[in-house]
């Protein structure tokens, strides 16, 4: 993980998103299977036709280690496109996370894992294996454009998206804006008094 990745895995999503202006955050149904993940990496990305999951495969054999695997599955949630085992062949070969924009099946066996899943919906129906996909393409995950080596970041809130050519400027932006947060915290919260003149100062009131 470079320094740079390192950084944006000590913001949270919401940071970001301020920093983006809001935009950029997958649908909101994209979720961690545990609360606790938290990742911030490159993006490998993978297009897979409805329920069908070749392209996962050779994403997760081609992938570099620390890598996070992007999955356009077209939202399909009729069809799982990975369960347990598949998990485990990413955890094996040193990925970071995987983000499935489609259905898994198997979470309890994926939670025993311990290894960050972000996905919109589980079902028990095994996926079909007929078409490639393809890897390494600009795709649509959750309503966002991804391209290769965008950063993704995902925590409990969800996932966002920072283009990379703007990684560092929205970085710093992101900082930022952490800091003014932080100094309005410490400012306004412990008492009664102090949270009516926040009220106070962002309402108007006289």
């Amino acid at each position: 993980m470079s320094s740079l990745e390192e950084r944006f895995l000590g913001l949270p999503t919401t940071g970001i998103s301020d920093a983006l202006q809001g935009y950029n955050h997958m649908n909101t149904a994209i979720k961690p299977l545990k609360e606790t993940y938290k990742i911030a990496g490159r993006a490998f990305t993978v297009s897979i036709p409805a329920g069908d999951n070749t392209g996962i495969l050779r994403g997760i054999r081609d992938a570099k280690p620390g890598d996070i695997l992007v999955v356009d599955g077209k939202g399909y949630t009729e069809r799982a496109v990975a369960g347990d085992f598949v998990i485990s062949l990413a955890q094996n070969m040193g990925l970071q996370g995987i983000i499935i924009d489609g259905a898994i099946r198997d979470i309890q066996g994926i939670r025993d894992l311990d290894f960050p899943v972000f996905c919109r919906a589980s079902t028990i129906s095994a996926s079909a294996k007929a078409a490639p996909g393809e890897l390494q393409v600009p795709i649509s995950c959750g309503g966002v454009s991804v391209s290769p080596g965008d950063i993704i970041v995902g925590d409990a809130d969800g996932v966002i998206v920072v283009p990379a050519g703007k990684a560092e400027q929205i970085l710093q932006t992101a900082i930022e804006k952490m800091k003014k947060d932080q100094q309005r915290q410490e400012k306004y919260s412990g008492s009664k008094e102090k949270a009516l003149q926040y009220l106070h100062s962002i309402l108007g009131d006289k």
